[in-house]
């Protein structure tokens, strides 16, 4: 089992001092693996809640509305593999990589990023459940 499935945080979202999101609960005592410094959720859902939520952010404060610029804050060249990151989602999700992504694309870009990040194949209903939680 992944750390994404262990703490329901597909996109594993990082804790933040301060910051409490809607259905997170206390994070698992850290085993070397860096597993406390991740939040831990409820249900999936909700962490999927928290990644739509940090999508909005993420367009409503950095104009990050395509792949490129949501992929290149979500996972840095200073720690991940960025370019090959993005290539993915692209390929994933069919969009291009400069494409500009409304909030209805949000659910297939979440899918794909929830399978690089955790290796978790969500569902449709997981996604949309996660979605709904969001919009509310």
């Amino acid at each position: 089992m992944t750390l994404g499935e262990r703490n329901n945080n597909p996109l594993n979202i990082r804790r933040v001092k301060g910051q409490r999101w809607r259905g997170e609960i206390e994070a698992l005592p850290q085993r070397g693996s860096g597993e406390g410094a991740f939040c831990r959720f409820e249900s999936i859902e909700y962490g999927l809640r928290a990644a739509f939520c940090i999508l909005r952010t993420y367009r409503d404060k950095h104009h990050a509305n395509c792949i490129e610029d949501i992929v290149t804050r979500w996972a840095p060249p200073t720690e991940n593999d960025t370019r090959g990151y993005i290539l993915d989602v692209c390929k994933l999700t069919g969009f291009g990589g400069k494409e500009r992504l409304t909030e209805n694309d949000w659910p297939r870009l979440v899918r794909a990023m929830a399978l690089i990040e955790s290796g978790m194949k969500l569902s449709e209903e997981q996604i949309q459940e996660g979605f709904n939680l969001y919009k509310e």
